[in-house]
C-alpha cells in the first residue's frame, strides 16, 4: 500500500477545508507523502466530488482516489460552536487548505487574521479564481474560465474553429501543484523563523504561468500567438501524422542531431542535408514543406512500423494513447504507475500512484478515500469534545 506512514511530511498536519478539485488536490499531494490530512466537509452531503462521474453505490471512484489517506471530520462551519472546534484544530496544525470564494472564512471568524493570532506558524494556503487581492477577487472562479482567462484556451484547437478545452481540469491542478509548492516554501520559511504566512494562489496566475514564450513575445512586439492544431509554432519538427493504418504518430524532433538522424531513417539524406535546415529557426520557417514530406513518409507505413524506425534511430516518438492503452503501456507497468485496489464492493480499482518518486521516503497510499465522517469521534474526542457536542457540531 506504500510508505506514507514513514513519508516525508510525516508529522505535518494539514487542515483541508474547500472542495472539488484545486484545494483538495493539493491536500491529496501532501497526503500520498505523510502529512496528517483532515478533511472538513460539511454534513449529510459532503465534499460535492463524492458525487461526480462514474459512481460505486453512492460514492464517485474519482473521490476514493483523490481523498485518499485524508481524514473526514464533518463540521457545520454556519454554527458557532463547530467555527470553535476549528480554530481548536488551528492550535496544533502546521497548514490550513481552502479554496473558498475569498470573504467566505471571514464570514465564519476564521479568517487569517483570527486563525493567525492563535497559531503564528501556520501556513495559510488559499486557493481561488483571481486570488485575495484585486477587483475580481470576489468572483467565483473554475478551472474552464480560468484557463480561458489565462491564455491557455486561446491557444488549442485549429484557427478554422472554436478553442476547445484539454478534457481535465487542468486550471485546477495548476493551481493545486503551485499551491504545494508554495506550501512547502512556506512551511521551510516558518521552521526558519517561526513565522506563517498566506499562500496566495489563483487559478488565472497559474494557468498564465504555463504559457511559455507568449508574455515576453507580446511585450516585445504584440506578437499574438494563434491556434496551430497539432503542430508547435516556430519549433519544428513538432507535429502530428496520420499513419497508413489510421493511427496518430507524434513526433518531436526539433532538435538539430535529431532532425538529422530522422531524415536519415526515413530515406530523405537530400532534406537532412540542406543548408536551410540546419537549425530550428531554418527548419521553422520551411515547417510547411517539412510536414509534407513527414505526412508522406508517415502515410506509407503502419504506426508500429513507424515507431520501430524512429525508435532505432533514437528519434522521439509515439503513438497517441487512449486510457486503455496507458493501462498496457509497458513503461507504466514496469514503474508501477497505475495501482490498483479492491473497494469494500467488491470493485477493483485503478488510481494513479504517489507522484513524484522519493528514493528515500517514497509517497503512498494507505487507504482509500473514507466514508463522510468516518474520522469524526477519532479528530473531536482528542479535542475533549463529549458525545453531545460531537453530534452538534458535526451534524450527526
Amino acid at each position: 500500500m506504500g510508505n506514507q506512514a514513514n513519508g516525508p511530511l510525516k508529522g505535518i498536519r494539514v487542515i483541508e477545508m474547500g472542495s472539488l478539485i484545486a484545494g483538495p488536490y493539493a491536500g491529496a499531494v501532501l497526503a500520498q507523502f505523510g502529512a496528517e490530512v483532515i478533511k472538513i466537509e460539511p454534513p449529510v452531503i459532503g465534499d460535492p466530488l463524492r458525487k461526480w462521474r462514474k459512481m460505486d453505490g453512492d460514492t464517485s471512484l474519482w473521490w476514493y482516489s483523490q481523498s485518499r489517506n485524508k481524514k473526514s471530520l464533518t463540521l457545520n462551519l454556519k454554527d458557532p460552536d463547530a467555527q470553535e472546534v476549528l480554530r481548536n484544530l488551528v492550535k496544533d496544525a502546521d497548514v490550513l487548505v481552502e479554496n473558498f470564494r475569498p470573504g467566505t472564512l471571514e464570514k465564519w471568524n476564521l479568517g487569517w487574521d483570527v486563525l493567525s493570532a492563535i497559531n503564528s506558524k501556520l501556513v495559510m494556503l488559499r486557493v481561488s479564481g483571481y486570488g485575495q487581492t484585486g477587483p475580481f477577487a470576489g468572483k467565483p472562479g473554475f478551472a474552464a474560465i480560468a484557463e480561458a482567462i489565462g491564455g491557455l484556451r486561446y491557444l488549442i484547437g485549429y484557427p478554422d474553429r472554436a478553442p476547445v478545452r484539454t478534457g481535465v481540469s487542468i486550471g485546477d491542478t495548476l493551481a493545486s501543484l503551485y499551491g504545494v509548492v508554495g506550501t512547502m516554501m512556506a512551511l521551510r520559511h516558518a521552521e526558519q523563523t517561526g513565522e506563517g504566512q498566506v499562500v496566495d494562489v489563483s487559478l488565472i496566475e497559474s494557468v498564465l504561468a504555463v504559457t511559455e514564450s507568449l508574455v515576453p513575445e507580446y511585450g516585445v512586439d504584440g506578437t499574438v500567438r494563434e491556434r496551430t492544431g497539432s503542430s508547435l509554432p516556430g519549433i519544428a519538427p513538432s507535429n502530428t501524422y496520420l499513419t497508413q493504418d489510421g493511427r496518430y504518430l507524434v513526433l518531436a524532433a526539433n532538435g538539430d542531431s535529431i532532425f538529422q538522424r530522422l531524415m536519415h531513417a526515413i530515406g530523405r539524406p537530400d532534406v537532412a542535408n540542406d543548408e536551410r535546415f540546419k537549425h530550428n529557426d531554418g527548419r521553422a520557417a520551411a515547417s510547411d514543406e517539412l510536414d509534407e514530406i513527414l505526412g508522406a513518409w508517415s502515410a506509407s507505413v503502419s504506426l508500429s512500423r513507424a515507431l520501430d524506425v524512429l525508435e532505432q534511430a533514437s528519434v522521439p516518438a509515439s503513438g497517441i494513447n487512449s486510457i486503455a492503452e496507458v493501462f498496457e503501456d509497458q513503461q507504466f507497468k514496469a514503474r508501477g504507475s497505475i495501482e490498483h485496489h479492491t473497494l469494500k464492493s467488491g470493485l477493483n480499482l485503478s488510481m494513479p500512484s504517489a507522484v513524484p518518486r522519493l528514493t528515500k521516503t517514497p509517497g503512498g497510499t494507505q487507504w482509500l478515500g473514507p466514508r463522510l465522517g468516518e474520522h469524526n469521534r477519532e479528530v473531536l474526542e482528542a479535542l475533549g469534545l463529549d458525545d453531545e457536542m460531537i453530534r452538534k457540531v458535526t451534524g450527526g
